[in-house]
């Protein structure tokens, strides 16, 4: 029975990995990791593939449950079908190996938005790059994270969300704090319940705003009195 077990369990790896193992299929994960959903005509320009290409890329995505899909109307929509997902994509993407001989950004505009996403972005539902991990650095340092036997949020850490108006939705099957290996930094930021809870409420309260269509924010200048005063980060130094 343990052998079929992991037998099982291996098929199983071995099709999610298939599954991303095109690189027009983890063209479409990375782009979703926005958090938003994306029409097949939307994520096939942004392949460079034509629409029934991506339709066929899609299908097998949706049917190995890594996407789910809603209509509304004539339009068919994608997402990433969870925050794990999520989690597993940004963290696939940080265990890639470096390329040897990176294609250099074709025009300044392009190597603008590269250096905007390094520097801060949402990774599905919260913030990634230097200021995401900048943020989970403080919050271990000030003992609002505790790593021993696991990360969890101590006790004071609740406190301190409270004050800073960060709400954490009660219940649910999330964990509410999770490490997840930041792809550019190649260090942890915070994911999870309370990193998706602190991004709302960055959001929310305008301490960042989102770069155009891309998942890059940018940090506004009462977001940086916020990473100062209640971080103790300097958001111009991240």
């Amino acid at each position: 029975m343990a052998k079929r077990d992991t037998a099982d369990g291996a098929a199983e790896l071995a099709t999610v990995a298939a599954l991303l193992a095109d690189g027009t299929r983890a063209a479409f994960c990375l782009a979703l990791l926005d958090g938003r959903a994306w029409t097949a005509g939307e994520l096939a320009r942004h392949a460079g593939v034509a629409a029934a290409t991506a339709t066929e890329h899609l299908n097998l995505l949706v049917s190995g449950r890594l996407l789910a899909q809603e209509r509304q109307g004539r339009h068919r929509y994608v997402r990433l079908a969870d925050p794990q997902v999520a989690e597993l994509i940004e963290q696939l993407a940080a265990l890639a190996p470096p390329r040897a001989d990176p294609a250099p950004p074709r025009s300044l505009s392009a190597a603008g938005r590269r250096h905007a996403l390094a520097r801060a972005r949402t990774c599905y539902d919260h913030l990634a790059g230097t200021v995401g991990v900048a943020i989970y650095d403080a919050m271990t340092e000030r003992g609002l994270l505790d790593q021993d036997g696991g990360l969890r949020l101590t006790g004071e850490g609740d406190a301190w969300l409270a004050g800073l108006g960060v709400t954490v939705p009660a219940g649910g099957r999330r964990p509410a704090v999770l490490a997840c290996l930041d792809w550019t930094e190649r260090r942890p930021h915070l994911a999870g319940a309370v990193g998706a809870a602190i991004c709302d409420r960055a959001l929310t309260a305008g301490w960042i705003t989102r770069i155009g269509s891309s998942r890059a924010v940018a940090v506004t200048a009462t977001g940086r009195a916020v990473l100062r005063e209640r971080f103790g980060v300097d958001a111009e130094s991240v």
